[in-house]
C-alpha cells in the first residue's frame, strides 16, 4: 500500500497509468486515426490533426466518475490484495468512505470489470456440473430445489489439477439452455464429461466428444465430477464466508466473475500482476452507470 500510495499519488500519475494501458502502442485518435496528439492542463487528449479532445476515462469503468482516481487505485489495490474476496463493508472501511452505496457501486463495476472482453473459452477435457446457490429452503434438493438460483458450472481437467473455471447464471436446466451455456464457455472438438442428466443429452451432435460419467460405472463410481463438486463446495464457502451468504439474485453473475477471476488467478504469486490484470481490464470494459447495475 506504501508503493501504490507513492506511485499513484495523483490524478495525473493513475491517468498516465491508464493510459499506457489503454493505449499500450500509443495514441491512436477514435475520430481520425491519427496518432500525434497533446496532453492538455484538464487531463484531456487534443488530436494534432482534427483538433478532437479525448478523455482518457471516457468508455471504461471510470467514465464520469466522481469518485478521485487514487482512491479507485487503492479500491483495486486492496480488491486484489485480498484472497478471500471484499465485501462493500469491509471496502467502505478500508478506505474511509462515508457511503456504503459507493463503496457497493465501485465493487460492482470492478467484478464487471473481472470478465475479459473476448476471453477465450475452455479447451480439452471439461466437466460441467449445476450449482444451487442460495439459503435453506424446506423441500427438495438439488435439480428441482424452490427459491435457488441455478450456475453453470465448468472446469478443466488438467491431470490430477485443475485449469480454468466458467461460472455462468442460468434459468434452468433444460437441453437448449445447457447447450446455451456451454457453446458460450468451452471450445468446439472438446471432451465434456457430465452426469446422466437429460438436458446434456445431443451435446455429440454439436461437435464435443460427451462422457457420461453414472454411479453405476464402477471404475468412476466413487468420484463423480470431482472437480466441479470442489468447486462449487469452494463457492458456497466464499459466499457464506466474505458475504455472510447474502447475495442478491439479480447480482449473482456479478459474484460469479470475482470468484473466477480470483479462482483462475490462484497460482499468481504476486499480488501486482493481479492489480495490472485488472487495471487492464477495467479500461477495457464499457461503462455502466448506477441505474443500470441496479436495475440489472
Amino acid at each position: 500500500m506504501i508503493e501504490l500510495e507513492q506511485r499513484f499519488s495523483s490524478p495525473d500519475d493513475c491517468r498516465d497509468y491508464l493510459f499506457g494501458l489503454r493505449w499500450p502502442n500509443g495514441y491512436v485518435c477514435s475520430q481520425c486515426g491519427n496518432s500525434e496528439s497533446w496532453k492538455m492542463s484538464n487531463g484531456l487528449i487534443l488530436c494534432k490533426r482534427c483538433r478532437g479532445q479525448q478523455s482518457v476515462l471516457a468508455g471504461t469503468i471510470f467514465h464520469r466518475t466522481h469518485m478521485p482516481l487514487p482512491m479507485w487505485f487503492r479500491a483495486m489495490w486492496y480488491v486484489c490484495a485480498q484472497k478471500n474476496g471484499v465485501s462493500a463493508l469491509s471496502l467502505q472501511r478500508a478506505l474511509n468512505l462515508k457511503s456504503y452505496n459507493t463503496a457497493w457501486l465501485c465493487l460492482q463495476k470492478l467484478r464487471r470489470a473481472m470478465v475479459r472482453p473476448g476471453r477465450d473459452r475452455l479447451s480439452g477435457e471439461i466437466e460441467v456440473d449445476e450449482a444451487y446457490v442460495g439459503g435453506k429452503h424446506v423441500g427438495k434438493r438439488g435439480r428441482g430445489a424452490f427459491g435457488k438460483q441455478i450456475v453453470f458450472v465448468s472446469v478443466e481437467k488438467k491431470a490430477e489439477a485443475m485449469g480454468r473455471i466458467r461460472l455462468v447464471c442460468i434459468p434452468d436446466v433444460s437441453c437448449v439452455t445447457l447447450r446455451s451455456a456451454i457453446l458460450e464457455t468451452i471450445e468446439d472438438n472438446a471432451t465434456i464429461y457430465s452426469d446422466g442428466w437429460s438436458g446434456y443429452a445431443g451435446l455429440s451432435k454439436s461437435g464435443y466428444t460427451h462422457k457420461i460419467v453414472d454411479k453405476s460405472t464402477q471404475e468412476l463410481s466413487e468420484e463423480l465430477l470431482p472437480k466441479c463438486h470442489l468447486v462449487i463446495s469452494l463457492l458456497k464457502r466464499w459466499i457464506l464466508g466474505t458475504f455472510q451468504g447474502c447475495v442478491g439474485a439479480g447480482h449473482l453473475q456479478d459474484y460469479l466473475n470475482e470468484f473466477t477471476f480470483r479462482f483462475n488467478r490462484r497460482s499468481s504469486r504476486s499480488r501486482g500482476k493481479l492489480f495490472y490484470r485488472l487495471a487492464e481490464q477495467s479500461v477495457a470494459t464499457q461503462p455502466n452507470d448506477r441505474s443500470k447495475i441496479i436495475n440489472h
